[in-house]
């Protein structure tokens, strides 16, 4: 049996909701409520995030492919479109280099095929080291915040609160094992090119983590490039009607298929 923790809502066409680094699958709520009336939404928990557990002694994106694959096997999921916020879109990533034509559509949400630069990597190395001197509890308070632009986060305090809760709930090899990962995962920029099912992405303006010029080089290499003017990196909370309804749209054109 698979250690995956989920939960999903609806019946129809299966699409999955991946959640990135510092979340749960229960950041997906709202979008699964709204979906659901259309699509059967699956929002798993990533192995060594809120009740799934680490299973492997060392977890590359390439083992948390595997893993889902065989998740998805034992739940029926046939044909999923698999939608990854961040981390969730490496994953995505990694899920289509494994499965390829076995899935029926995917979607980068603040998201990139490119692999970290020497910056990102530097920056990546120093969060394992804060991470093992300060603890979850003192990284997330830190880390959530700047997500979003900050002159909005007055605006968003209830849901920055909710995040940072929510991202209280990873496990301290799991924040450490999961930063090694991105910074250890390839370039899967032509796996991305050469999918030829449909290709989605949505990319925030102001996105501190995933920069506005690295998601405008996708734009070639998708069917759906979607930008949010004056987003951060949680697009999510930022627009979230506004992110349903470019999912809902998306994952319609394949209702019939």
């Amino acid at each position: 049996m698979s250690s995956i923790h989920f939960f999903e809502k609806g019946q129809g066409k299966p699409v999955i909701l991946i959640h990135g680094f510092c979340e749960i699958s229960e950041m997906w709520r709202d979008f699964a409520d709204k979906l659901s009336s259309d699509f059967r939404v699956i929002c798993p928990d990533l192995p060594g995030c809120g009740k799934s557990p680490l299973t492997l002694t060392h977890t590359s994106l390439e083992e948390v492919a595997i893993l889902l694959e065989d998740w998805m096997e034992e739940e029926n999921i046939q044909d999923p479109i698999v939608i990854g916020h961040s981390l969730g879109g490496y994953v995505t990533l990694a899920l289509l280099e494994l499965m390829g034509s076995k899935l029926k559509a995917i979607g980068l949400f603040h998201s990139t095929a490119f692999a970290d630069d020497e910056e990102k990597k530097g920056l990546r190395d120093r969060t394992v080291i804060f991470l093992k001197k300060h603890g979850v509890d003192t990284f997330v308070t830190s880390f959530v915040p700047p997500l979003i632009p900050e002159h909005k986060r007055d605006d968003f305090q209830a849901e920055i609160a909710v995040a940072i809760a929510q991202a209280k709930q990873s496990t301290l090899e799991g924040l450490i094992t999961y930063t090694k990962a991105m910074r250890d995962r390839k370039d899967r920029f032509e796996v991305l090119r050469n999918f030829t099912g449909s290709k989605l992405i949505i990319a925030g303006t102001l996105d501190g983590a995933v920069k506005i010029d690295a998601s405008r080089k996708h734009k070639l290499a998708v069917s759906e490039y979607h930008e949010l003017d004056g987003v951060g990196h949680l697009g999510m909370i930022e627009q979230k009607d506004a992110c349903i309804e470019i999912l809902r749209e998306f994952c319609g054109n394949f209702t019939k298929g």
